[in-house]
């Protein structure tokens, strides 16, 4: 009656579903969690320079340089480490300048796999990329907020962004640092 086709046809099909099944609920179980863990960010120094831009004739834009610390344990919520890693973690800082609105440059970046230590330490850290605003934006700007987030790699389901949940706002300097050549 069913051949032999049919009944693989039919219990593959019924294999899948199974699996789908319990890949959502995989993603049900972790897709409402809170991950969003207190952050602690001190900065030590703050560094300003005026530096050509080659993008046009005669122009000059704000390098910035910060050194700063980082505290935070980015445990999952439920206490296990197998649901919230492999993490990508991001240092940004978001500044207005009188050209735009909001700019967003991030700083530094690193990859957590699972196994490794998601308790963060760091200290007397440098910004990884270039703190290059294209104009002079940074100079004597009062409000450039440092925030920590971090993209959750699950098991299944969607890729949340996490925010940290402290965030260090600081001013940076009126004047540029001068460099000296020898």
């Amino acid at each position: 009656m069913n051949t032999v086709l049919s009944r693989a046809n039919s219990l593959f099909a019924f294999s899948l579903s199974v699996m789908a099944a319990l890949t959502f609920g995989c993603f049900i179980t972790t897709a409402f969690k809170d991950r969003s863990v207190p952050v602690d960010i001190h900065v030590s120094k703050v560094m300003l320079k005026n530096v050509d831009d080659f993008t046009g004739p005669r122009e000059r834009s704000d390098l910035g340089f910060l050194t700063f610390d980082i505290s935070a344990d980015i445990l999952c919520p439920c206490g296990s480490s197998c649901v919230c890693t492999p993490l990508f973690l991001y240092l940004s800082a978001e500044y207005s300048t009188k050209s735009n609105a909001l700019n967003q440059v991030v700083l530094w970046d690193k990859i957590v796999l699972r196994g490794d230590k998601t308790k963060l330490l760091l200290k007397d850290m440098k910004s990884k990329y270039f703190f290059f605003d294209d104009g002079n934006g940074l100079r004597a700007n009062k409000n450039i907020t440092l925030t920590l987030s971090w993209n959750v790699v699950p098991n299944a389901g969607i890729l949340p962004l996490v925010t940290g949940s402290g965030r260090k706002s600081l001013p940076f300097p009126d004047a540029y640092e001068t460099t000296q050549s020898y």
